[in-house]
């Protein structure tokens, strides 16, 4: 493997990759970004999951659409569509200044507010479809007979939904934060020169540098924090630690 050539020492290159305060801050960028568009992306695909499985067929028809629909688009068309809406002169900032909300455009792209916005759009669906599976599981005799017994909605939420939807949330979890570790289109075109991810600097390592057994490294590493991320939500979504929770 590249990141092990001797050429510098077996281990020098990780050694580096870890080592220097420049590739240490794309690392955290990296965990940063993918930390935060999974709490939003479970903070908006909860609300999402549980309006479809609850609803009406018409509406969940409808709500299945506008969830699917990004899946079909290339994430390239879709990024550069951001691009147009977050800019400067784009539609977003037309509106606000047209309206008399703002005198001077906001600072939406090129940073780490746009790569937030594009990555959670992009991502979302990966986090409807599992909370979904899981509430469309749950007994709505569950909801009525708690309801019932005068509990509120937060403690109806709390004590049956969350529980029952514990293994769906965090396949959701898994599935967005893994996906976002390795991600390159959208926070190549939406971040600016502070928003380099891991996978942006080993493309920077051989399209750029040529240094060919650091981009080995840094994607060894990236390897092992994946696996690393797969062992955990492993441990936390087996039968035995999810029927504990509930």
């Amino acid at each position: 493997m590249l990141g092990f050539s001797v050429e510098a020492g077996t281990l020098d290159w990780y050694a580096k990759a870890l080592g220097e305060g420049l590739y240490l801050q794309v690392f955290w960028n990296t965990f940063e970004i993918a930390l935060l568009v999974t709490g939003f992306c479970l903070l908006l695909g909860y609300p999402l999951g549980f309006m479809i499985a609850t609803t009406t067929p018409t509406w969940a028809t409808l709500g299945f659409i506008f969830v699917l629909l990004p899946l079909w688009t290339s994430v390239l068309v879709r990024t550069y569509a951001w691009m147009v809406l977050l800019g400067r002169n784009g539609v977003f900032n037309r509106w606000l200044i047209d309206g008399g909300l703002i005198s001077d455009p906001l600072p939406l792209l090129h940073n780490f507010t746009g790569v937030l916005i594009g990555m959670v759009h992009v991502l979302l669906p990966y986090a409807v479809l599992p909370i979904y599976a899981a509430l469309v599981r749950i007994d709505p005799a569950l909801l009525r007979a708690s309801e019932g017994l005068g509990a509120a909605r937060f403690t109806t939420f709390r004590r049956v939904l969350l529980p029952q939807a514990r293994g769906g949330i965090a396949t959701a979890a898994s599935f967005v934060f893994l996906l976002s570790l390795g991600f390159f289109i959208t926070p190549a075109l939406l971040g600016g020169a502070r928003d380099i991810t891991l996978a942006m600097l080993i493309d920077g390592f051989v399209e750029e540098q040529l240094a060919w057994p650091l981009a080995g490294a840094a994607s060894v590493i990236l390897l092992a924090a994946t696996l690393a991320v797969l062992a955990v939500a492993g441990r936390a979504m087996s039968p035995a630690r999810l029927a504990d929770a509930a």
